[in-house]
């Protein structure tokens, strides 16, 4: 992952899978994933034009997972975390009932082993096929994280293109550290259908990273090829772990504003 999948003349960050985005953020590219077999049930047994069945036996055939997230344990720098990363190649990274269940494992053996939480969000949102299912989702994790930040234990945020609906309004604004990738959309509803309520223009860039890290919602907007090294020095920031020799602990709130 030399380019880290960015256009070297644009700085263009492209969509990668949730596997890439862990090979390429803990040590060795090696990760232990778990509750790899838990998949989803048909509840409601929803149709649209295709039954859910269908559609989740289309998505596990075609990315090789079960549902649209996956969690590990893994190490950053020798640091032990815990890492869940959506893949929104699985339904749009919509958050069902075994999305829920394996994030909220994942921040309950982060609080049983003491170690950071990073969660990489890139979602549409609650999964519809499930109903209130799906957005009960939203408080279960959103509990889980609040027990987690009860025992002092840190949660890193990574937003990614795109972050919206449900996702936004529940645990990815949670973080003790928020960040994104740059130019990723985050939001609940999309600025075409807030245009269409509101009857307004909406401003420049709006619901991009760069606005919100300009007002307040993101802590940190930062190239995906740099993501490693700036989650690296917050683990040694706010967790304690070891600082190896000559390594530098100053985090940019912007990584193309030198202060």
């Amino acid at each position: 992952m030399r380019r880290a999948w960015i256009c070297p003349k644009c700085g263009y960050h492209f969509q990668i899978s949730a596997r890439q985005r862990l090979e390429s953020l803990v040590d060795g590219g090696t990760y232990a994933e778990f509750d790899a077999a838990l998949s989803s049930t048909d509840p409601l047994k929803f149709k649209d034009r295709k039954a859910y069945r269908d559609r989740l036996r289309a998505y596990r055939e075609q990315t090789g997972l079960n549902d649209a997230v996956i969690c590990a344990a893994a190490q950053i720098e020798r640091v032990p975390v815990i890492v869940c990363a959506m893949e929104y190649g699985f339904m749009g990274g919509s958050m069902g009932s075994v999305v829920g269940e394996k994030i909220t494992r994942g921040i309950e053996r982060s609080l049983a082993e003491r170690c950071p939480l990073i969660i990489f969000s890139t979602s549409g949102g609650a999964r519809m096929q499930e109903g209130a299912l799906s957005l009960m989702q939203m408080a279960k994790i959103s509990a889980a994280l609040a027990r987690l930040h009860e025992a002092a234990i840190p949660f890193f945020s990574v937003l990614a293109d795109p972050t919206t609906g449900g996702v936004t309004a529940s645990f990815a604004m949670l973080g003790d550290v928020t960040l994104a990738e740059p130019r990723a959309l985050i939001g609940f509803a999309g600025p075409r259908v807030i245009e269409q309520t509101i009857r307004e223009t909406l401003p420049e860039g709006f619901q991009r990273s760069e606005f919100l890290l300009e007002h307040g919602m993101v802590d940190i907007v930062v190239d995906r090829g740099k993501l490693r090294e700036t989650l690296a020095r917050l683990l040694r920031l706010l967790w304690d772990a070891p600082v190896p020799a000559g390594v530098s602990t100053t985090v940019h709130a912007n990584p193309r504003d030198p202060r």
